[in-house]
């Protein structure tokens, strides 16, 4: 019965960040409510899954993973997309070097913000238009939200390492002051935001919009992979890091894997590499899966048979249960990023993203156009 607790929490905690794309709002928000309860599920069953901390972690970085892919497809406004991807990055990088170092106060200066502006700017979507809001309102949203609220919860989880369970028992006051903050902050909310917004610009949209009609098959994102022509690109680069630092991240923190960082971080970027050709050659081919679970299916099989073939050229005997979960997250992410890349560089070169159209001496839409 332990076992089967385990797999259902670590399941959906895997499971729930893959309905991101196309249900933002609920989906982040059950993955934070899963993030919240998945101790108090164990403690239930009278189960404490031993090292399941690291996983904890590891699950983060993956739903956070997700949701940054998300706003590629998503998003029409290219300046919360960039303030995301700083976010985001930032984010990443300090999570890499907790790992490094276990030194908390890195989580201090590194904190989470990306979550807490995606649900920001998704919160927005559901009733606004964000297509026209300018880069001077995220960078003052994300700033308000890095100091007034991630700062604070930073410290008193990783600084001071409080838990507000322990604390609300220990300390019945605090029980009051949480309802007069809770009370507090929604009486600002309706009295003093809510008439200053402005009007709806439609009804309440929970799900995710639709796609450009120009990138909205398998057929048309293979014409702007061809269209951008290169292995060698920015996009490919960011896959490189992207990727590469998720899989430092999980080797670094999960139970039994035993890796070189340097080695991995060289193995995960050629492969990534590898991918991009394939799938270039496969696109100037016309050879597309419109299937998206079926694509990460396909790209699973084809590493899984490139690292078969490695190990035969080269003689070793690298592949086992951790190198098969690394393929996965591999095929996953990077199908995503093919997927939804292609849909941003789109609405940026031709200007439905809020921003100016990017200029360009090439006459067709190029995923490294996103890029800068």
């Amino acid at each position: 019965m332990d076992q089967f607790v385990f797999l259902l929490v670590v399941g959906g905690r895997f499971a729930v960040p893959l309905l991101i794309p196309r249900f933002p709002i609920p989906a982040i928000v059950a993955c934070l409510v899963l993030d919240g309860i998945d101790q108090t599920i164990f403690q239930l069953f009278g189960y404490d899954p031993p090292g399941y901390q690291s996983y904890d972690k590891a699950m983060d970085i993956f739903y956070l993973s997700i949701a940054y892919l998300t706003t590629m497809r998503n998003w029409n406004n290219h300046s919360a997309f960039v303030v995301a991807r700083f976010l985001f990055y930032y984010r990443l990088a300090g999570s890499f070097i907790f790992e490094l170092t276990h030194e908390r106060a890195v989580l201090l200066i590194f904190p989470n913000t990306f979550e807490y502006f995606f649900i920001a700017y998704e919160l927005v979507r559901t009733r606004w238009s964000t297509a026209t809001v300018r880069m001077r309102t995220w960078v003052i949203t994300a700033a308000a939200i890095w100091i007034f609220i991630k700062l604070p919860q930073e410290y008193w989880l990783h600084i001071a390492e409080l838990d507000v369970t322990d604390t609300l028992r220990d300390y019945p006051w605090t029980r009051w002051l949480l309802a007069s903050l809770i009370v507090g902050g929604a009486a600002v909310l309706w009295f003093v935001v809510r008439p200053r917004l402005p009007e709806p610009s439609h009804a309440i949209e929970v799900g995710a919009g639709p796609v450009p009609a120009a990138v909205d098959n398998a057929g048309d994102l293979a014409a702007v992979r061809v269209a951008g022509g290169w292995v060698w690109s920015w996009m490919t680069l960011e896959k490189v890091v992207l990727v590469g630092l998720v899989a430092e991240i999980y080797g670094q923190i999960l139970p039994g894997v035993d890796h070189d960082s340097l080695q991995l971080f060289v193995a995960i970027g050629a492969l990534v590499v590898i991918n991009a050709g394939i799938t270039l050659l496969a696109s100037r081919r016309r050879w597309t899966i419109e299937s998206a679970a079926y694509a990460v299916l396909a790209r699973i099989a084809t590493n899984v048979a490139l690292v078969l073939l490695a190990d035969r050229v080269l003689g070793s005997s690298g592949a086992g249960w951790d190198t098969l979960f690394f393929l996965c997250l591999v095929s996953l992410i990077t199908t995503m990023h093919d997927r939804y890349q292609p849909v941003l560089a789109y609405r940026r070169s031709h200007g439905t993203t809020g921003s100016p159209p990017h200029r360009s001496s090439r006459s067709s839409t190029t995923p490294d156009s996103a890029q800068e």
